[in-house]
């Protein structure tokens, strides 16, 4: 069980793109100090495959969908039941073609003014002014 009373988002694609990432960051840092056209570009290379691993895996439900999950669903190896439709607010679903039409629309939020503040000793006067006029 988590410490945490929130989901932290630890997931697959999460953590193995990170792994990745650093290591094509790795190789770009190695190019800068060396002045490496190679290293330069595979570390490009790697970090761009970081992010098409990264996205895969979240397409294959090892991701998670933007927001808060149920408390069942947080341990990173849970699968996402919701992948394969797609999520509604995700950049990476919409490019993969998935819509994820079974986001739930929040209500619209009415606001009410507040009733006009008065000071005690003017309840009483209106309320004699009303009782002597009527």
């Amino acid at each position: 069980m988590s410490a945490h009373p929130y989901d932290h988002g630890h997931t697959v694609a999460g953590w193995t793109g990170c792994g990745i990432a650093v290591a094509g960051t790795a190789l770009l840092g190695a190019g800068v100090c060396t002045v490496s056209g190679p290293l330069l570009a595979a570390g490009a290379a790697v970090d761009v495959l970081a992010l098409l691993v990264t996205w895969a895996l979240h397409l294959a439900g090892w991701g998670k969908p933007s927001g808060p999950r149920p408390r069942e669903e947080w341990s990173w190896r849970v699968r996402d039941s919701g992948a394969r439709a797609g999520h509604a607010e995700c950049l990476g679903c919409r490019w993969a073609g998935r819509r994820g039409g079974t986001a739930e629309v929040p209500a619209p939020v009415t606001v009410t003014a507040p009733a006009p503040v008065t000071a005690p000793g003017e309840r009483a006067a209106e309320a004699d002014a009303v009782g002597a006029g009527g």
